[in-house]
């Protein structure tokens, strides 16, 4: 037979062998590893449950970061983020010319932005104004009014407690009616209630109330509505100014996707028929969104940072009971070795051990985790956010940590002296 086939046929034969050895030594650390468990179920599950509470942990705290966030930009979009302001910021000249090269903003640029922009879906324009109203009781404040138009508790999200916002008809018709905060309505009639078909006067004018309202979300201040504000048909508003001059105009685009673009072209209409000094500046919530949501994303992964110091907790655990585990079978280490145990062998073995305990306890973290938000989904109406990756990234840190911490124990069990192992009592 030729020497080289005769050489590759005896390599190919060591190979199998090492293999079927290896294969064999492999799952021989696996049923050591489990009888060493069924000999000591306690301790066991004692020493997993450290990276029980740490996976479930990690997943719970990844769910109330996803909650919150959730939460944040549900109420920052009950505001608008696909709403646009546009407001008159000041014209040429200085000091009195300033009142000479006044620019403001029109009905009739509203109407141009809704008939070159398709993507505006809604429109409001806001004409302020104040008057001393009378409360009764000797008592009278300086009151906003604002005159703005019916789409204008669609484009800022405004929630109808009682009553009606006013309409088309009541708009063209000149209606003198009025809609009004809660505070107005308590401190004028003592009720929310008791307001709506009440009159009051604006300016000697009689005006009745048709409902009352509310923000749909509490904007801390940072909004053209006071706390006692009065909404009438801008029809109306005009009586008092005289003019169609407005400061501010309120858009509402079809899609947030779209605001970018929309924005843009509202200024590009409204800059064409103005002034080339006038400046107009426009706002939108899609930046304070974004914010929110790095926020957020940071502050959870500060927390899984957080529960992961639990994982580390379970981790020193389990690496105490692994060197007690050592030190208690040092002539079940020293018998092996005798028979022919490598150092590898022996490091696998303990190694697995620790990797086996820190992974059982993560899957029955991971289940405690998941248990938690599922049951709220499944017994309220409230869909808490799961997420698949806090799973992931909790099973990889819980067999991270039985690598890491079960290294040692496993090192110092496969450096024993096996003549030493098998004297010790």
């Amino acid at each position: 037979m030729n020497p080289a086939v005769q050489h590759a046929r005896e390599h190919a034969f060591q190979e199998t062998l090492l293999s079927a050895r290896r294969t064999m030594l492999a799952s021989e650390i696996l049923k050591l590893a489990i009888d060493s468990f069924r000999s000591s179920k306690l301790r066991f599950a004692l020493t997993a449950l450290g990276m029980v509470i740490g996976t479930a942990s990690v997943i719970l705290v990844v769910t109330i970061g996803l909650t919150g966030r959730q939460f944040i930009l549900n109420e920052i979009q009950k505001i608008g983020t696909n709403e646009v302001e546009v407001e008159y910021s000041g014209a040429g000249g200085v000091g009195s010319e300033k009142v000479i090269y006044n620019d403001f903003l029109t009905r009739d640029d509203e109407k141009a932005v809704l008939a070159q922009v398709p993507s505006v879906v809604a429109s409001s324009p806001v004409l302020q104004t104040h008057d001393r109203i009378s409360f009764g009781g000797g008592v009278v404040k300086d009151t906003l009014v604002l005159g703005v138009s019916p789409q204008y508790k669609d484009v800022r999200n405004l929630i109808i407690l009682n009553g009606r916002f006013f309409d088309d008809e009541d708009q063209n018709a000149h209606i003198f009616c009025a809609v009004v905060t809660v505070p107005f309505a308590r401190e004028m009639f003592g009720s929310v209630d008791a307001a709506v078909g009440q009159t009051f006067s604006i300016s000697g004018i009689p005006f009745t109330i048709i409902g009352t309202f509310k923000e749909s979300v509490d904007t801390f201040g940072e909004t053209e509505i006071a706390d006692e504000t009065i909404l009438i048909p801008f029809s109306v508003a005009r009586y008092f100014t005289g003019t169609d001059n407005v400061k501010q105009i309120y858009f509402t685009i079809r899609s947030m996707d779209e605001v970018p673009d929309a924005t843009r072209e509202i200024q590009r209409v409204i800059k064409s028929r103005h002034k080339p000094n006038s400046v107009y500046t426009t706002f939108d919530l899609r930046e304070l969104l974004t914010m929110a949501s790095r926020i957020s994303m940071a502050l959870t992964a500060v927390l899984v940072l957080v529960a992961a110091v639990t994982l580390a907790v379970g981790g020193v655990g389990i690496m105490n009971i692994m060197l007690a585990n050592v030190r208690s079978r040092i002539r079940e280490i020293g018998i092996r070795k005798a028979l022919g145990a490598t150092y590898r062998e022996i490091k696998l073995q303990f190694l697995a051990e620790a990797v086996i305990i820190s992974l059982a306890g993560g899957l029955v973290g991971c289940f405690v985790g998941l248990a938690v938000p599922l049951s709220i989904r499944l017994f309220t109406d409230y869909p808490l956010p799961i997420s698949l990756w806090s799973v992931i990234i909790a099973l990889a840190a819980a067999t991270g940590v039985g690598v890491v911490f079960g290294t040692v124990p496993a090192t110092r069990a496969a450096q024993m002296d096996p003549v030493e192992a098998l004297k010790y009592e």
